[in-house]
Protein backbone atom coordinates (compact mmCIF):
# COMPACT_ATOMS: atom_id res chain seq x y z
CA UNK A 1 0.00 0.00 0.00
CA UNK A 2 2.62 2.56 1.03
CA UNK A 3 4.63 1.65 -2.37
CA UNK A 4 1.84 2.06 -4.72
CA UNK A 5 1.29 5.32 -2.43
CA UNK A 6 4.77 6.38 -2.67
CA UNK A 7 4.46 5.84 -6.71
CA UNK A 8 1.58 8.18 -7.00
CA UNK A 9 3.12 10.53 -5.50
CA UNK A 10 6.36 10.59 -7.70
CA UNK A 11 4.10 10.38 -10.35
CA UNK A 12 1.68 13.17 -9.09
CA UNK A 13 5.53 15.16 -8.79
CA UNK A 14 6.50 14.22 -12.04
CA UNK A 15 3.84 15.70 -13.52
CA UNK A 16 3.79 18.82 -12.19
CA UNK A 17 7.22 19.38 -13.58
CA UNK A 18 6.28 18.54 -16.66
CA UNK A 19 3.37 21.01 -17.05
CA UNK A 20 4.38 23.84 -18.87
CA UNK A 21 3.27 26.68 -16.50
CA UNK A 22 3.60 29.78 -18.90
CA UNK A 23 1.07 27.80 -21.22
CA UNK A 24 -2.18 28.43 -19.03
CA UNK A 25 -4.77 30.73 -20.65
CA UNK A 26 -6.24 33.97 -18.63
CA UNK A 27 -9.46 32.95 -17.73
CA UNK A 28 -10.69 36.49 -19.78
CA UNK A 29 -9.17 35.74 -22.93
CA UNK A 30 -9.19 32.46 -25.59
CA UNK A 31 -5.39 31.28 -26.51
CA UNK A 32 -5.01 29.26 -29.74
CA UNK A 33 -2.55 28.16 -32.40
CA UNK A 34 -2.20 30.73 -35.82
CA UNK A 35 0.96 29.57 -38.26
CA UNK A 36 1.99 27.43 -35.49
CA UNK A 37 2.50 29.90 -32.41
CA UNK A 38 0.49 30.51 -29.74
CA UNK A 39 -2.03 33.61 -29.99
CA UNK A 40 -3.84 35.06 -27.09
CA UNK A 41 -6.98 36.96 -27.67
CA UNK A 42 -8.43 39.34 -25.48
CA UNK A 43 -10.73 41.86 -27.47
CA UNK A 44 -13.79 43.35 -26.32
CA UNK A 45 -13.42 41.43 -22.39
CA UNK A 46 -14.36 44.67 -20.69
CA UNK A 47 -10.05 44.49 -18.87
CA UNK A 48 -9.29 47.97 -17.20
CA UNK A 49 -5.87 46.62 -16.75
CA UNK A 50 -3.24 44.16 -18.56
CA UNK A 51 -3.78 40.80 -17.67
CA UNK A 52 -1.11 39.15 -15.00
CA UNK A 53 -1.04 35.73 -16.24
CA UNK A 54 -0.45 35.82 -20.18
CA UNK A 55 1.36 33.13 -21.30
CA UNK A 56 5.16 33.48 -21.73
CA UNK A 57 5.23 31.70 -25.30
CA UNK A 58 2.29 33.97 -26.29
CA UNK A 59 3.57 35.29 -29.88
CA UNK A 60 0.26 37.16 -31.13
CA UNK A 61 -1.77 39.14 -28.37
CA UNK A 62 -4.57 41.19 -28.84
CA UNK A 63 -6.00 43.46 -26.19
CA UNK A 64 -7.67 45.93 -28.59
CA UNK A 65 -11.40 47.20 -27.57
CA UNK A 66 -11.01 47.11 -23.84
CA UNK A 67 -11.03 49.80 -21.24
CA UNK A 68 -7.24 49.48 -20.39
CA UNK A 69 -5.88 53.22 -19.25
CA UNK A 70 -2.40 53.31 -18.45
CA UNK A 71 0.72 50.45 -19.66
CA UNK A 72 3.09 50.46 -16.94
CA UNK A 73 6.41 49.66 -16.44
CA UNK A 74 7.63 46.02 -17.46
CA UNK A 75 4.02 45.19 -18.40
CA UNK A 76 4.90 42.92 -20.99
CA UNK A 77 8.71 41.91 -19.73
CA UNK A 78 7.88 38.12 -19.15
CA UNK A 79 6.98 37.86 -23.16
CA UNK A 80 10.08 37.18 -24.85
CA UNK A 81 8.36 35.91 -27.88
CA UNK A 82 6.16 38.46 -28.59
CA UNK A 83 6.03 39.66 -31.92
CA UNK A 84 3.11 41.43 -32.38
CA UNK A 85 0.35 43.20 -29.69
CA UNK A 86 -2.84 45.06 -30.66
CA UNK A 87 -3.64 47.64 -27.88
CA UNK A 88 -6.27 49.93 -30.02
CA UNK A 89 -9.33 50.98 -29.04
CA UNK A 90 -8.63 51.37 -25.16
CA UNK A 91 -8.77 54.25 -22.77
CA UNK A 92 -4.63 54.59 -22.70
CA UNK A 93 -3.74 57.73 -21.17
CA UNK A 94 -0.57 57.18 -19.40
CA UNK A 95 2.59 55.20 -20.86
CA UNK A 96 5.66 54.49 -18.55
CA UNK A 97 9.12 54.65 -20.02
CA UNK A 98 10.03 51.04 -19.41
CA UNK A 99 6.52 49.87 -20.99
CA UNK A 100 7.79 47.68 -23.73
CA UNK A 101 10.99 46.78 -21.82
CA UNK A 102 11.89 42.95 -22.44
CA UNK A 103 10.20 43.17 -25.88
CA UNK A 104 11.86 46.08 -27.68
CA UNK A 105 14.00 43.70 -30.11
CA UNK A 106 11.56 41.30 -31.05
CA UNK A 107 8.36 42.95 -31.28
CA UNK A 108 7.09 43.42 -35.08
CA UNK A 109 3.90 45.70 -34.92
CA UNK A 110 2.41 47.67 -32.04
CA UNK A 111 -0.98 49.27 -32.18
CA UNK A 112 -2.06 52.16 -30.20
CA UNK A 113 -4.48 53.98 -32.34
CA UNK A 114 -7.67 55.12 -31.34
CA UNK A 115 -6.49 55.65 -27.32
CA UNK A 116 -6.53 58.74 -25.53
CA UNK A 117 -2.55 59.65 -25.23
CA UNK A 118 -2.01 62.80 -25.61
CA UNK A 119 1.84 62.51 -25.15
CA UNK A 120 4.52 59.76 -24.76
CA UNK A 121 7.88 59.46 -23.50
CA UNK A 122 10.29 58.98 -26.34
CA UNK A 123 12.40 56.62 -24.35
CA UNK A 124 9.56 53.84 -24.04
CA UNK A 125 8.73 53.93 -28.13
CA UNK A 126 12.09 54.93 -29.95
CA UNK A 127 13.97 51.36 -28.42
CA UNK A 128 11.27 49.23 -30.75
CA UNK A 129 11.74 47.76 -33.79
CA UNK A 130 8.40 47.52 -34.52
CA UNK A 131 6.05 49.25 -37.36
CA UNK A 132 4.13 51.93 -35.35
CA UNK A 133 0.63 52.78 -34.90
CA UNK A 134 0.00 55.91 -33.37
CA UNK A 135 -3.21 57.58 -35.29
CA UNK A 136 -6.69 59.32 -33.74
CA UNK A 137 -5.21 60.07 -30.24
CA UNK A 138 -5.86 63.47 -29.12
CA UNK A 139 -1.69 64.31 -29.67
CA UNK A 140 -0.53 67.66 -28.19
CA UNK A 141 2.26 68.36 -30.89
CA UNK A 142 5.78 68.82 -28.70
CA UNK A 143 9.16 68.14 -29.56
CA UNK A 144 9.03 64.42 -28.14
CA UNK A 145 6.29 63.37 -30.91
CA UNK A 146 8.14 64.79 -33.12
CA UNK A 147 11.41 62.83 -32.26
CA UNK A 148 9.33 59.92 -32.09
CA UNK A 149 7.93 60.75 -36.01
CA UNK A 150 11.00 60.93 -37.52
CA UNK A 151 13.35 58.48 -35.72
CA UNK A 152 10.60 55.54 -35.59
CA UNK A 153 9.08 53.04 -37.78
CA UNK A 154 5.71 53.98 -38.15
CA UNK A 155 3.05 52.33 -40.22
CA UNK A 156 3.04 54.88 -43.35
CA UNK A 157 -0.79 54.80 -43.67
CA UNK A 158 -1.61 55.37 -40.41
CA UNK A 159 0.79 58.40 -40.18
CA UNK A 160 -1.61 61.05 -41.94
CA UNK A 161 -3.82 60.24 -38.92
CA UNK A 162 -1.57 61.47 -36.00
CA UNK A 163 -3.04 64.98 -35.89
CA UNK A 164 -2.56 67.74 -33.68
CA UNK A 165 -5.44 68.07 -30.84
CA UNK A 166 -3.38 70.71 -28.87
CA UNK A 167 -0.16 72.56 -29.55
CA UNK A 168 2.07 75.63 -29.07
CA UNK A 169 0.31 77.67 -31.17
CA UNK A 170 -3.16 77.76 -32.16
CA UNK A 171 -3.33 77.57 -36.17
CA UNK A 172 -0.78 74.09 -35.90
CA UNK A 173 -4.68 72.64 -33.95
CA UNK A 174 -6.44 70.36 -36.02
CA UNK A 175 -3.82 69.61 -38.68
CA UNK A 176 -1.74 66.53 -39.19
CA UNK A 177 1.70 66.55 -37.37
CA UNK A 178 3.54 65.62 -40.77
CA UNK A 179 1.25 68.67 -42.59
CA UNK A 180 2.99 71.20 -40.04
CA UNK A 181 6.45 69.56 -39.62
CA UNK A 182 6.72 70.09 -43.59
CA UNK A 183 5.61 73.84 -43.11
CA UNK A 184 9.15 74.21 -41.40
CA UNK A 185 8.24 74.04 -37.49
CA UNK A 186 10.41 72.81 -35.33
CA UNK A 187 8.95 72.06 -31.93
CA UNK A 188 12.27 70.84 -30.33
CA UNK A 189 13.82 74.49 -31.15
CA UNK A 190 10.42 76.07 -29.72
CA UNK A 191 11.73 74.06 -26.71
CA UNK A 192 15.04 75.28 -26.70
CA UNK A 193 14.28 78.85 -27.12
CA UNK A 194 11.80 78.71 -24.41
CA UNK A 195 14.35 76.52 -22.53
CA UNK A 196 17.23 79.76 -23.29
CA UNK A 197 14.41 82.44 -22.33
CA UNK A 198 14.14 80.80 -18.85
CA UNK A 199 17.18 80.19 -18.22
CA UNK A 200 18.02 84.18 -19.44
CA UNK A 201 15.57 85.00 -17.12
CA UNK A 202 17.15 83.08 -13.79
CA UNK A 203 20.45 84.22 -14.58
CA UNK A 204 19.09 88.36 -14.91
CA UNK A 205 17.46 87.64 -11.49
CA UNK A 206 20.48 85.90 -9.60
CA UNK A 207 22.38 89.26 -11.11
CA UNK A 208 19.86 91.56 -9.78
CA UNK A 209 19.68 90.05 -6.52
CA UNK A 210 23.65 90.55 -6.51
CA UNK A 211 23.69 93.93 -7.27
CA UNK A 212 20.83 94.84 -4.88
CA UNK A 213 23.06 93.26 -2.30
CA UNK A 214 26.49 95.12 -2.99
CA UNK A 215 24.57 98.72 -3.26
CA UNK A 216 22.92 97.80 0.64
CA UNK A 217 25.93 96.76 1.99
CA UNK A 218 27.68 99.82 0.61
CA UNK A 219 25.22 101.99 1.95
CA UNK A 220 25.25 100.55 4.86
CA UNK A 221 28.59 100.30 5.57
CA UNK A 222 28.59 104.47 4.59
CA UNK A 223 25.60 105.07 7.23
CA UNK A 224 28.30 103.59 9.85
CA UNK A 225 30.96 105.62 8.70
CA UNK A 226 29.30 108.79 8.86
CA UNK A 227 27.89 108.09 12.05
CA UNK A 228 31.44 107.12 13.37
CA UNK A 229 33.10 110.01 11.67
CA UNK A 230 29.50 111.94 13.52
CA UNK A 231 30.34 110.76 17.14
CA UNK A 232 34.23 111.68 16.93
CA UNK A 233 33.25 115.16 15.82
CA UNK A 234 31.57 115.51 19.03
CA UNK A 235 34.19 114.42 21.34
CA UNK A 236 36.72 117.30 22.78
CA UNK A 237 39.47 117.79 20.60
CA UNK A 238 42.84 117.04 21.86
CA UNK A 239 44.16 120.28 21.22
CA UNK A 240 41.16 122.39 23.04
CA UNK A 241 41.69 120.26 25.92
CA UNK A 242 45.66 120.97 26.46
CA UNK A 243 44.86 124.92 25.73
CA UNK A 244 42.42 124.84 28.79
CA UNK A 245 44.92 123.08 31.26
CA UNK A 246 47.97 125.73 30.29
CA UNK A 247 45.31 128.48 30.69
CA UNK A 248 44.76 127.11 34.80
CA UNK A 249 48.22 127.36 35.26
Amino acid sequence: FFNTRGCIAQAFFCLLLCVPWGSSCPPSCQCTERAGAKAVLCSSRHLEEIPKDIPRDAVFLKLDANSITRIPSNAFRHLSHLEELDLSRNAIEKIDRAAFKGVAAGLRTLDLSSNRIRSIPKEALLALNAKLRLANNPWHCECALQEVLWEARLDPDSVQDITCHTAPRQEYVGKPLLQVLDAGVNFCSVRQRTTDVAMFITMFGWFAMVIVYVICYVRHNREDTCKHVDYLKSLPSTQGHAETTSTAL
